[in-house]
């Protein structure tokens, strides 16, 4: 289907590959116009399955660039999706402090400064729809895996703050939390290495290989497409959506329900900790 004057304009941040890359691809097809964003888009050269700009969410001029190349096109940017994201692993005592302030520059910092370029246009259009792309890691702390669900929880918290203050302005904001997707998430993670005579060198190294199976055997990314495209044509979306297996879903009701020592003890009989 090729997209008209009419159809909405979509921006996805970390649209060359993974779970951006699907939902870039299955909006397209229906009729969306759809710009994904790669800090370098030369490396993708024969990418041809939507348009891809320039933007690093770490370098407020490059995002100012990609939404102004948008602006100047069509008028309006009707959807942001802020999907860029870097995982990261490791015991919290040895993560050196750079690799943390560079998670959260992605995870965080990123997305709320793609969102503050976005809303003047969107307030002038009166109308507009943000979905942050977080985690289900982020509704809970996981041993090896702290600093990502901190930067992604901090996401969801600041969205149900920020949902509110848009309100006035007809812009929309929602998180959509994934769990465990098939893609190349874990190849572009940071990994503390797992050191020899380390304190954490036997429990850390297991863990990570237990989160590298649950990556390759995790759900196929079009599933969040689904969900992302359902959302979009919702008048008044859900302050949260959780897309993923039942079990990774059921985890965030039983962390409501549960003493948390019992949650805890149940987290670290799954990590053989």
């Amino acid at each position: 289907m090729n997209a008209d004057q009419n159809s909405k304009v979509v921006l996805i941040t970390g649209g060359s590959s993974g779970i951006g890359k699907s939902i870039g691809a299955f909006l397209a097809g229906k009729g969306y116009i759809v710009y994904g964003t790669s800090r370098n888009p030369s490396r993708f050269s024969d990418f041809d399955v939507f348009t891809l700009l320039q933007l690093d969410v770490a370098d407020k001029k490059s995002i100012s660039n990609a939404i102004n190349i948008i602006e100047q096109k069509h008028g309006r940017l009707d959807v942001l999706i802020n999907n860029a994201g870097a995982g990261i692993t490791g015991p919290l005592e040895e993560i050196p402090e750079e690799e943390i302030i560079r998670n959260f520059t992605t995870n965080y910092f990123g997305p709320i400064n793609v969102t503050k370029a976005v809303l003047p246009l969107m307030r002038k259009q009166h109308n507009g729809l943000v979905i942050n792309i977080t985690s289900i890691a982020g509704y809970m702390g996981l041993p090896y895996r702290g600093i990502y669900s901190a930067s992604k929880s901090a996401l969801e918290i600041t969205t149900e703050a920020w949902r509110m203050e848009l309100k006035a302005f007809n812009i929309r904001m929602t998180n959509i939390a994934p769990g465990d997707f098939a893609t190349n998430i874990a190849a572009g993670r940071y990994h503390a290495p797992v050191s020899k005579g380390s304190p954490y060198e036997k429990s850390y190294g297991d863990s990570l290989q237990l989160m590298d199976e649950h990556v390759d055997e995790g759900m196929n990314p079009n599933e969040m497409a689904k969900v992302v495209f359902k959302v979009i044509n919702t008048s008044s979306p859900k302050v949260h959506y959780k897309v993923g297996a039942f079990m990774q879903k059921f985890s965030v009701v039983l962390k409501r329900i549960l003493p948390d020592k019992v949650y805890e003890k149940l987290l670290m009989n799954h990590y053989k900790l």
